[in-house]
Parts: structure tokens; C-alpha cells; sequence
């Protein structure tokens, strides 16, 4: 059996800590149990054990690739997207009317976890098929949803999001792609995209691109920005007809070779029709559904991809012998025989380094999920401060396990020494996968001036609010076992070191000095992020505590022991991380701001 998760980790965060079941009480979830639950998960794993894990590293070998106007892919991108139409999984979210399973988010993010640690490179196949259909079937006309959702849903149709132009890059504002009216309802679209993830390949009858374009004579900037329906293949009749939307190339990349990156040219011939998405100018807003999505499912894919090499590094630790340990006196029994690395402490650090970044991520993103949920099918009263804890902690979510997973692969490989940085062994692999996450989406940068320049300070800081009582949540169950009081103190102490903070930073925003306020954003995401991630270790704790205490367990002593120990390793080594990010930006010195330097990087 192949090993790149563990799946009692997943259930315990699933059932134990997240209570999965309770969802089941809902109207929309009442179909499923705890059992249905266990058999998705279990059904997931056999099918990445037979068919997604054993072609990862065949797909790095050899990568999708454009040749003579196409792009091709490893084959098993086909037998995955007509395994997903025909199970349901492409519409695990969809409402029964639409064809789909009406499944929670947190399942579906679990079993999502199980494919990213079998193969990274493959859910975003499927993954960004139905975020496409998602918009469509959200914002799009009857018409429209009838014509294109079925056959994505199905498999038969993939589905892209195309926003990146050549010149604009990241600044959506700048977009030149045009829409002008036919006059018969549809629009002549016109423009290039650049960075289409599954953008095209022979596996696929048609691609239905969601395009971001801006209507003759629409508003400058991001207010004048509509969404459309362009297909590859417009219907005809009862087949498909050339929409001039040409493939133009691929980008060949560092990692994720296997998920293929395309140049898209819309209406080079000038026959490139496109429908609107909803109504006119409001396509930024529809887009960041999608968006917003997938930026869970980056930090999903990067915590997949990073706990995949923890498995990989844990693996190697037990079985390499080398060296021998020192013990009393600091003298070593150079008789003796090697011991394996995973009794050296430095190895048994980065080893729990690892751990600690994987598993409080994953833990992370399920109380995203979580919240998705919530916010959609929990109690009416209830479901706006579910929203809003989900828009504070999106940008968390997409961004922690992407900068701290390439820091915990960064162990593995040191773990495996010169064996990591061969492709004998699959980290160096993983190494340059899970780099692009922090790219996906919004770069770090982007999501951190997200997070302190809009969503801290949204609705006058309540998401803050009802983020500071969850916590206080945890750390008053912490303070009932002796053992865990000193990590409750210690979370406490930094929730209000990043309140204070943040109260300093507000003084710049409230006199003005914008640019001055979101200037070290990056150095607040390291900030919170911490926080964050050590109230959720804080959780895996005390549920692992109460489970040892009360006997009710699922799992053997040992695993709830070492959830407990991996939280105190964690309030150790990173916690305290959360001075030298305080003490940065509470420095008044503005070293990078432009007008005040402008010779230093001239």
C-alpha cells in the first residue's frame, strides 16, 4: 500500500475534532452519515493507491507538452476525468438538480486531500472543471447553465478560469481583452490569457473557458470588468463547431509537470463568440467565487504535496542506518551498530518540524471547510459570522501551507541528505511541486495585503471578533487538563501580542498613511498565520486529552500522546517566532517604501 498520508490523522480531525457527522442534521447533508463519510475516504484511497499514485512520478518524466497546436497530456488525465464524471465527484458540490451530490465541503476537501497526496498534479483537472461550472450554475442564465454545466460535470467538457493577460499580470484593472456585442445575445470576444491551468488537452471534447473582459466603452479599472462563457467549440446543431479560440503554447515549468500551463488567444480570426456571465461589469466580484475556492484548494494541494514528503522523509528515517547515538560521557560505542537516523534528535526535530507544519495545516483548512459549510447550510442565524471567519482566514489557509510546506519539504530533503536532492527519491520532486503554490491564486503578497488590508479591518473588525472567540474557545477547554494550562497561557499571550499589534497598525491606516500600514503585510501573514496554526494545535490537544482522560478512543494511546507532543514541539520552535515579527512591525523605520529610498535599489 502506497504510504503519503496518513488516514488516521484525517479521520481524527474529520470526526473527532470537526465532528463531520453533525453536518447530517442539516436539510442539505441528511443524506450521509458517518459511514458514508468513511466509505468516500475509504473508496478515495484505493483508487489513488491503484491509478493516481503510481503515475506521479511518470507524469514529471514526461510532462504535458504543446506540439504542432495541441497540448498533450499523460493518459491517465482521461481516465481520471471520466472516473470523476461518472462517480459524481466533479459535482460532489452541485445541488441534486444539477446532477450533483450535494456533499459537505469538509468531506470533499478531505477526500481532495487523499487525490493532492497521491498526485498533485492531477485534481486540478477536475478540480477547476467544476469551479467553472460552479460560477456558471451561481450567476449564469438557465440557458446557459443547461447548455454547458451537464457535460462539465460529466467529464466530457473541462473547465478553466482565465484572468492573467501578458501585460497586466496580477493587476486585474489593466485587462485589454474585449467584448463587443453581436446583437443576437452573444459577445465577440478578443484577447490573450497566459497561465491557463488545464487550459486544453486531447481528453476533453471542449473546454469552457470563464473569461474576464471588459464590454465596449465599460468603466476603467476593476469596476468595468464582465465574465464570460467562452467555449473552444461553440454547439452547432447537434455537434461542435472551431470558436476561434486558439491554443498558442504551453509554459514548461519547475514542478507540476504533469498539469499542463496554457497561452490562450481569443478571436484571432475575429469569430470568438462569449455569453455573459450575469449581469455586466460584475465579473471581479463573480470571478472571486472561483477564486476564493481555489484558494483553499492551493492550500490544499500544498499541504497535500508536503505531507506526502513527510511520509516520504519519515519512511527513509526508519530504515536509513547511519552512525551511531551518543550517549553517556558524549562518548560514542563505535562498536555498536549503526542506528537508524530517526534516533538522531537533530533528524527527530526536523522530522516533528515537518509534522507540526503538515498536520496543523490540514487541520487548518478542514475548519475552513468547515465554515464553508456553516455559512451555507448551518443555522440562518449563524451563517453570516461563518462567512465572515471564512473570508479572514482564506488568505491563511492559501498561504501557510504554501510558504511553510516548502520549508517542511526543505527538511525532508536535508533528512535524506544527497540521497533528497536525487530523483532516486521522490522529495526533490515534491520540493519543486509545491513552489508554485505560492504563486497560484494570488501570490503571497497579494493574499497578505488581502488579509491586513481587508480582511482584518472588514465590518470594523468583527471577522476579528469571532476569530478571537474561537480561540478563547480552545484555550478555556485547554485550561481543564494540568498538562496543557502552560500552552493555553503561552496562546493567550500571543492572541493579545497580535491584537496589540495590530492596533499600532491601524494608527498608520486611520491617519492616512495607507501605503505605510500594508508596507510589511507579508511580516503580519507570518504573524497571525502562527497564531492561527498554534490555536489549531492547541484544539488537536485537547480533543487528544479529552479522548486519553475519558477512554473514549479510536485510535491507539500512543496516537493522541503524540498529537500532544507534537503540539508542544510546536509551541517550542514556532510559536515564539511571534516576537521578531512583532518587533519588525512595531519598528517605526520605513526602509521599503519608495519616495522616502528612491536611490537604493536604482
Amino acid at each position: 500500500m502506497a504510504n503519503y498520508i496518513s488516514m488516521d490523522n484525517l479521520r481524527f480531525v474529520v470526526h473527532e475534532m470537526l465532528h463531520a457527522e453533525k453536518l447530517c442534521s442539516f436539510p442539505r447533508y441528511q443524506d450521509y452519515d458517518k459511514e458514508s463519510f468513511d466509505i468516500l475516504m475509504d473508496s478515495t484511497k484505493d483508487y489513488a493507491d491503484k491509478v493516481m499514485y503510481p503515475s506521479f512520478k511518470e507524469m514529471d518524466e514526461d510532462p504535458a507538452r504543446y506540439d504542432d497546436g495541441k497540448i498533450y497530456v499523460h493518459p491517465v488525465v482521461g481516465e481520471v476525468m471520466k472516473y470523476a464524471g461518472e462517480n459524481g465527484s466533479i459535482g460532489a458540490l452541485f445541488d441534486y438538480d444539477l446532477g450533483g451530490m450535494q456533499l459537505p465541503h469538509l468531506i470533499h476537501s478531505a477526500l481532495a486531500h487523499i487525490a493532492q497526496c497521491a498526485n498533485n498534479s492531477l485534481p486540478g483537472y477536475t478540480g477547476l472543471t467544476a469551479g467553472a461550472a460552479g460560477l456558471i450554475a451561481s450567476f449564469g442564465e438557465k440557458a446557459l447553465i443547461d447548455k454547458y454545466v451537464p457535460n462539465m460535470l460529466s467529464g466530457k467538457w473541462g473547465g478553466t478560469m482565465c484572468l492573467t493577460e501578458p501585460q497586466a499580470g496580477s493587476s486585474l484593472s489593466d485587462i485589454t481583452t474585449s467584448a463587443s456585442p453581436s446583437g443576437d445575445g452573444s459577445y465577440q470576444i478578443k484577447g490573450q490569457k497566459i497561465f491557463i491551468s488545464g487550459g486544453d488537452h486531447e481528453y476533453c471534447d471542449n473546454f469552457v473557458h470563464l473569461v474576464l473582459a471588459r464590454i465596449d466603452g465599460a468603466p476603467a479599472g476593476t469596476r468595468g470588468i464582465s465574465l464570460f462563457v467562452v467555449p473552444k467549440h461553440r454547439i452547432a446543431g447537434d455537434g461542435l463547431e472551431s470558436n476561434d479560440v486558439i491554443t498558442a503554447g504551453d509554459f514548461q515549468k519547475m514542478g507540476q509537470k504533469g498539469y499542463c500551463t496554457t497561452h490562450l488567444v481569443f478571436g484571432e480570426n475575429d469569430n470568438c463568440q462569449g455569453w455573459l456571465v450575469g449581469t455586466e461589469h460584475r465579473g471581479l466580484k463573480y470571478m472571486f467565487q472561483m477564486m476564493n475556492g481555489a484558494r483553499i484548494d492551493v492550500g490544499l494541494t500544498a499541504a497535500s504535496i508536503a505531507t506526502a514528503a513527510y511520509h516520504a522523509s519519515l519512511q527513509y528515517a526508519q530504515e536509513r542506518p547511519q552512525g551511531r547515538r551518543i550517549l553517556s560521557g558524549g562518548v560514542k560505542n563505535v562498536d555498536a551498530e549503526q542506528t537508524t537516523i530517526i534516533k538522531h534528535p537533530d533528524v527527530r526535530r526536523m522530522l516533528l518540524l515537518q509534522r507540526a507544519i503538515t498536520e496543523g495545516s490540514v487541520s487548518l483548512l478542514m475548519q475552513a471547510s468547515l465554515y464553508h459549510d456553516l455559512s451555507q447550510a448551518g443555522p440562518e442565524e449563524d451563517r453570516e459570522r461563518y462567512h465572515d471567519l471564512l473570508e479572514l482566514l482564506t488568505p491563511i489557509a492559501k498561504t501557510y501551507p504554501s510558504e511553510m510546506g516548502q520549508i517542511s519539504i526543505s527538511n525532508g530533503l536535508q533528512i535524506l541528505g544527497g540521497y533528497g536532492f536525487c530523483t532516486d527519491f521522490p522529495l526533490e520532486q515534491y520540493y519543486r511541486d509545491i513552489r508554485i503554490t505560492a504563486l497560484y491564486e494570488g501570490t503571497t503578497g497579494i493574499q497578505s495585503l488581502d488579509l491586513l488590508g481587508r480582511k482584518v479591518v472588514m465590518k470594523n473588525g468583527e471577522a476579528m471578533k469571532h476569530l478571537t472567540k474561537e480561540i478563547i474557545d480552545t484555550i478555556q477547554a485547554a485550561e481543564n487538563y494540568d498538562e496543557l494550562k502552560p500552552y493555553a497561557a503561552q496562546l493567550k499571550n500571543a492572541s493579545k501580542e497580535l491584537q496589540d499589534t495590530i492596533m499600532h497598525l491601524l494608527k498608520f491606516a486611520m491617519s492616512g498613511e495607507h501605503e505605510r500600514f500594508i508596507a510589511d503585510a507579508t511580516i503580519f501573514m507570518d504573524f497571525m498565520s502562527t497564531v492561527v496554526h498554534a490555536w489549531q494545535w492547541l484544539k488537536m490537544a485537547t480533543v487528544a486529552k479529552t479522548a486519553l482522560v475519558t477512554d473514549n478512543k479510536t485510535f491507539d494511546a500512543a496516537f493522541y500522546e503524540n498529537k500532544i507532543h507534537t503540539m508542544r514541539f510546536y509551541f517550542k520552535y514556532e510559536l515564539p517566532k511571534i516576537s521578531s515579527c512583532k518587533t519588525t512591525l512595531l519598528n517605526d523605520e520605513t526602509l521599503t517604501i519608495p519616495e522616502e529610498h528612491q536611490s537604493v535599489l536604482a
